[in-house]
């Protein structure tokens, strides 16, 4: 067992230790980071306009904050972005994370001195945490890989500018660089396709031990290793022990990664985001991820059926019930205030506070009254390939088609599979059957001749990379909707297929 390895395991204990403090003492954590944001923040231009000095409960937030998205903070986040000082946070940023937006463009999210630990430290304490839990600690002196953004940053209003990735890259701990692949030169190419073939290049007679991504685009890296050297990656990694992925769920992909590997390995899943770095996967034997609550962010958690409403009921971490979808609010060290990031959430425990991804607020299909949500296709979807398991899955998203007909209206399911099923008829309606008892309003819908069952259409190998690619969004850390109110994606996907 080499240096790393080795002393990995009494700091692994050290952060345990330390993490056990706030899980034991939930709500006292999460007032203690309150108060500690909104007495830093009280003489910025944002304290100054909402009244900070008054505020002392959690009520009183409520009232002087309401919740808002980015365009809804806008006239803050520009004037941070022209460099002003004391805007939303002490001083000026230390980077301003570029993100894309679905209705605002391009998005630049603060990220402060007090908050940059966050990002870094939640995905080391994740790694800890599967030392401390199963012993496992080798993984640390082999190769890792990361399939990220460029670290090249820009400068936008005096502020270091880039992708969350890409900053994060610039802070990876001294010990771990000689670990760390692809090279600096390769991640700072931008087209995928490029950078892909040098990372395969740079990583193929490594012993790589840890590998890091969204799923689909590591997918995309397994394939052409495969295609190069007709092996499965266990038998090019022999010594690939630990997967870890974020940013999106990672069910659909499983099998077909898994299949590529040639073995089951552990995987962690993290919930990072320009905003924060929330949750980690702490138990290999519970998918859940523990929430973070002692790092510089205040979570508010507002029902999901409420979100829309003008005064919608915002509870704190001691109000929330398991099993509930929650639209996922924050407040930070990094100036963000009653921040609706986008993301649902549900509690699968409150001892500890454990919870999954359910899906994005504005990602739902709801053309007929069905408000069908991303956790219910991909639940469909898993059921579906559990009976028919011959099929793998490269990708899918769903949108509705508006008929003018009466009964002629249906969801299309816009799916790549890396092996179909034998029958596509009876695969869709298995995934129909099971999409009508997930939700009652779509069973209603169908029972009532208002909808159809759902369309199932095939798209050819590459259908979604070449569709990203033609959007400039191939590789790195973009992800494909699941779920669109619209055929604006569908159209783009269906254009794919006829080229």
């Amino acid at each position: 067992m080499g240096v790393k390895a080795l002393l990995s395991k009494p700091l692994a204990a050290y952060v345990f230790k330390k993490h056990q403090n706030w899980i034991d003492n939930p709500v006292e954590a999460q007032q203690a980071v309150f108060q500690k944001i909104i007495n830093k923040a009280q003489n910025t231009l944002f304290g100054h306009d909402h009244n900070f000095s008054n505020i002392k409960t959690h009520a009183d937030f409520v009232k002087a904050v309401p919740v808002r998205d980015y365009e809804g903070l806008s006239q803050y986040f520009n004037k941070v972005k022209a460099g002003e000082k004391d805007i939303l946070w002490p001083g000026k940023p230390l980077y301003l994370a570029k993100t894309s937006g679905t209705t605002s463009g391009t998005k630049y999210i603060p990220i402060s001195k007090d908050s940059i630990s966050n990002h870094i430290n939640g995905a080391r304490d994740a790694l800890l945490a599967y030392v401390n839990e199963t012993g496992k600690s080798a993984f640390l002196d082999g190769k890792m890989i990361f399939l990220s953004g460029s670290p090249e940053l820009e400068e936008v209003g005096g502020i270091k500018t880039g992708r969350l990735s890409g900053i994060a890259n610039h802070h990876v701990p001294g010990y771990l660089r000689t670990n760390q692949l692809p090279s600096y030169r390769t991640n700072c190419i931008e087209d995928w396709e490029t950078k892909l073939d040098q990372i395969i290049e740079e990583t193929i007679d490594q012993d790589m031990t840890l590998i890091s991504g969204i799923p689909p685009w590591v997918q995309m890296y397994f394939d052409k290793l495969m295609r190069q050297t007709g092996k499965k990656v266990k038998d090019i990694f022999p010594n690939f022990s630990l997967f870890v992925y974020g940013g999106v769920n990672f069910e659909p992909y499983r099998k077909k990664l898994f299949e590529s590997i040639g073995k089951q390995i552990d995987s962690i899943e993290l919930f990072p985001a320009s905003e924060g770095f929330f949750a980690f996967q702490n138990k290999q034997s519970d998918p859940s991820l523990l929430l973070l609550l002692d790092t510089g962010i205040f979570y508010e958690f507002i029902p999901v059926s409420e979100y829309f409403n003008e005064n919608p009921t915002r509870l704190t971490i001691g109000e929330v019930e398991v099993g509930v979808n929650y639209a996922l609010v924050v407040s930070s060290n990094a100036g963000l205030w009653a921040y609706s990031i986008g993301d649902t959430v549900k509690f699968t425990s409150v001892k500890p506070y454990k919870l999954v991804v359910s899906g994005r607020i504005k990602h739902y299909i709801s053309a007929f009254g069905e408000h069908v949500i991303g956790e219910e296709v991909e639940k469909a979807m898993k059921a579906a390939m559990a009976k028919f398991p011959e099929v793998e899955l490269t990708e899918f998203t769903v949108a509705p088609y508006v008929s003018q007909d009466q009964g002629q209206s249906y969801h299309e399911w816009l799916v790549e599979f890396a092996k179909p099923p034998l029958n596509e008829v009876a695969f869709a309606d298995e995934l129909d059957d099971q999409l009508q008892k997930l939700n009652t309003y779509y069973y209603d819908l169908i029972a009532g001749n208002i909808l159809q069952k759902l369309k199932l259409t095939q798209l050819p190998r590459s259908a979604f990379r070449n569709y990203m690619k033609s959007q400039g969004k191939l590789g790195g850390q973009n992800k494909v909707p699941r779920l669109s109110n619209d055929r604006k994606l569908a159209e783009g996907l269906l254009a794919m297929k006829s080229d």
